[in-house]
C-alpha cells in the first residue's frame, strides 16, 4: 500500500536523519584523508530513497514535491554540508531527466539514478564565464544522423570524475543570446569527455570538483532532455531548485554548530558555574537560535514558491539570508568555545569553511542581492512616486 504524503516525507525525513548520523557523520574526516567520494555511502543513500526525491514513483522515486523534499537537506547537513549539497544536485538532475528526458533515456537511465546506482551532475558554469551563462562558449551541432556533437569547457563541475552522467548546458549557435540554448546528458564514457585536476578544497576534498572538457563528444538525440530554447530556462529552474537545497543544508549546519555549542558551554566550568549560566553566552546562542528559526521559515517558504512566479526571487531570498546566517553561526559558536572552538575535534572550523563555500555555489550572495534588487526597481515603478523638496540639492 503506497504511503500518504504526509507519512511519505516522515519516512523519508527519519531516513535522511538515520544517514546521517550513521553514515555521514562518523566517517567524513577519514572521507576527507582520503580525497575520494565515498561511493558505498551513496549507494546507501540510494537503499534509504534519498537519490530519487522529486521522481515519480512509476521510475523508482519517491514522487515528493519539492516543497517537501528539499527538508532532506537539512537532515543531511547536520553532519555535513559539502555532501548534502552533492546529493541535492544528483536529486535535481534526476527530477529533470525523468520529468523531461525522452522515452528512451529514462528506460535507459532513470531506474539507476532514482537508486543512486548511477550518480547525475550538472555542468552549466564555464571557467571564463562563471554566474553570466548567456556568455557561453560551449557548443552542439546537429550532425546529419540526428546525433550531436559538443565541444566546449566547464567548471567547478562537482562529482567529477565520480558521476556516471552530466547534464550540460550548450549553445547550439553563435547568435548571441539565449535562445538557443540545449542541455544535453552526456555518458561520463563518452569518447572525447575529460576532466581536469580536481581542485583543491580543503573542507570538503573527498566531493571531487574539477573542470569538464569536451573535445567532439558525440551523444545520441534520445539525450536531449531540455530542447534548444528550453536550455537557460530550465538551467534557471535547476539553479532556483538548488540555491533552496542550499539554504535547507546551511539550516542543518546551523543545528549542529549550535548544538556543538550548547553540549560544550552546558559542561563548561567558569566563574563559579557553568558557561551556559552567563547571560552573555545565552545572548550570543539565543541570536543563533533566532536566525536558524528565520532561516528555517524562509527556505520552506522559498521551497513552496518553487515553480511559481515569485519562486526566483524567493530562492534569492533564501540563498541571500541563509547562507550568511550559518557562517555568522558557526563564527558564533567557535566564540563561545573559545580556544577549543579552533581545534578539529569539535568541527566548527569545518562549518565555517563550509558555509564559506554554500555562500558562493550556485550563485554568490551578490548575485541573489541582483536578483533582489531588480525586483525592488519593478515595486517601485508601480508606486506613486514621492515629491523631491523643491530646491533639494540644488547649488
Amino acid at each position: 500500500m503506497t504511503e500518504t504524503a504526509p507519512a511519505k516525507i516522515d519516512t523519508i525525513l527519519a531516513a535522511a536523519r538515520a544517514h546521517a548520523a550513521e553514515v555521514i557523520a562518523p566517517n567524513v574526516d577519514d572521507w576527507n584523508r582520503a580525497a575520494r567520494w565515498p561511493r558505498a555511502a551513496s549507494d546507501a543513500a540510494g537503499a534509504a530513497g534519498l537519490t530519487g526525491l522529486y521522481a515519480p514513483e512509476d521510475w523508482g522515486g519517491q514522487g515528493l514535491p519539492l516543497s517537501e523534499g528539499i527538508r532532506v537537506y537539512e537532515e543531511l547537513g547536520r553532519a555535513d554540508g559539502a555532501y548534502a549539497f552533492a546529493l541535492s544536485m544528483h536529486n535535481i538532475c534526476t527530477f529533470a531527466g525523468c520529468g523531461f528526458g525522452t522515452d528512451a533515456f529514462k528506460a535507459k537511465w532513470a531506474r539507476d539514478l532514482t537508486s543512486g546506482r548511477k550518480l547525475a551532475n550538472f555542468a552549466l558554469t564555464e571557467p571564463q564565464s562563471g554566474s553570466d551563462p548567456v556568455t557561453m562558449y560551449s557548443r552542439a551541432t546537429i550532425n546529419d544522423d540526428g546525433t550531436w556533437t559538443i565541444s566546449g569547457a566547464k567548471a567547478w563541475v562537482s562529482l567529477a570524475t565520480e558521476a556516471d552522467i552530466y547534464f550540460t548546458v550548450v549553445k547550439t549557435s553563435d547568435v548571441p543570446g539565449h535562445k538557443d540554448m540545449a542541455m544535453i546528458a552526456i555518458p561520463a564514457d563518452a569518447p572525447g569527455l575529460s576532466f581536469g585536476p580536481l581542485y583543491d578544497t580543503p573542507s570538503y576534498r573527498f566531493l571531487p570538483m574539477a573542470e569538464m572538457y569536451m573535445k567532439d563528444v558525440v551523444v545520441s538525440a534520445e539525450n536531449i532532455i531540455l530542447p534548444v530554447g528550453q536550455g537557460l530556462q530550465g538551467s534557471l529552474m535547476a539553479i532556483d531548485i538548488a540555491r533552496v537545497s542550499i539554504a535547507s543544508g546551511c539550516c542543518g549546519l546551523m543545528q549542529a554548530a549550535l548544538d556543538t555549542a550548547l553540549a560544550y558551554s552546558a559542561n563548561r566550568k567558569m566563574f563559579g558555574g557553568k558557561n551556559l549560566d552567563l547571560e552573555g553566552i545565552q545572548w550570543m546562542l539565543g541570536d543563533v537560535a533566532t536566525e536558524l528559526e528565520a532561516s528555517r521559515l524562509l527556505y520552506r517558504a522559498a521551497a513552496a514558491a518553487l515553480g511559481t512566479p515569485e519562486g526566483p526571487l524567493m530562492a534569492a531570498h533564501a540563498k541571500r539570508f541563509v547562507p550568511d546566517a550559518a557562517l555568522k553561526a558557526a563564527n558564533t559558536c567557535t566564540q563561545v568555545l573559545g580556544g577549543m572552538g579552533l581545534l578539529a575535534p569539535y568541527g566548527l572550523d569545518r562549518l565555517s569553511r563550509l558555509a564559506q563555500m554554500l555562500k558562493v555555489v550556485d550563485g554568490t550572495t551578490e548575485i541573489s542581492r541582483v536578483v533582489i534588487g531588480r525586483s525592488l526597481q519593478k515595486r517601485a515603478a508601480t508606486l506613486d512616486p514621492l515629491p523631491i523638496p523643491k530646491g533639494f540639492g540644488e547649488a
